[in-house]
């Protein structure tokens, strides 16, 4: 059972992160691309952005989430 409330988990944390992604797309981007407009359209530095803060989230997920060596 314990599993099961991990996928579950998993899968809502997959859709909060969707939800944040499509109003980050719709909101934040455009203003982003005003603001830094030559840096933001390369697709290696937007690869490279979206690399690092899912590799953050996956270590604050995984600190918050695994219990302590004992």
């Amino acid at each position: 059972m314990g599993r099961i409330k991990i996928l579950w988990l998993f899968a809502l944390l997959g859709f909060i992160a969707g939800v944040a992604a499509n109003f980050a797309y719709h909101r934040v981007f455009p203003t982003l691309l005003k603001i830094v407009p030559e840096i933001l359209r390369a697709e290696w530095a937007m690869s490279g952005v979206a690399g690092s803060l899912l590799a953050i989230i996956m270590i604050v997920l995984w600190a918050y989430l695994c219990e302590p060596s004992k």
